[in-house]
């Protein structure tokens, strides 16, 4: 079965830069989407960024400038880069891939930003 495994998350000051990590292990046949979401506490899940197969970014407004998706295939890992961080960043942030219709999830790593 497909499991995406996170990892990068922590505790940064107003400023600072985290780099978050999703490994991919099991098989997704075809091409597939990745992205990044995150869910601030008593608030919605929302897109924070995504990456097709190609390679094609795509990002949500409060984030462009200072985020940035990537993937490496032969690692079977998608990256995000996150930085000038601010306190409205403090969320779980979840990786997701996509593919036939179908949705993967991680379990999500805490990002807290805070002096």
């Amino acid at each position: 079965q497909v499991q995406l495994g996170e990892s990068g998350g922590g505790l940064v000051q107003p400023g600072g830069s985290l780099r978050l990590s999703c490994v991919v292990s099991g098989r997704i046949f075809g091409a597939y989407t990745m992205g990044w979401y995150r869910q601030a506490q008593g608030k919605q899940r929302e897109l924070v960024a995504t990456i097709t197969s190609g390679s094609r970014t795509n990002y949500a407004d409060f984030v462009k400038g200072r985020f940035s998706i990537s993937r490496d295939n032969a690692k079977n890992t998608v990256y995000l880069q996150m930085n000038s961080l601010k306190p409205d960043d403090t969320a779980v942030y979840y990786c997701n891939a996509a593919t036939m219709g179908l949705a993967y999830w991680g379990q999500g790593t805490q990002v807290t930003v805070s002096s």
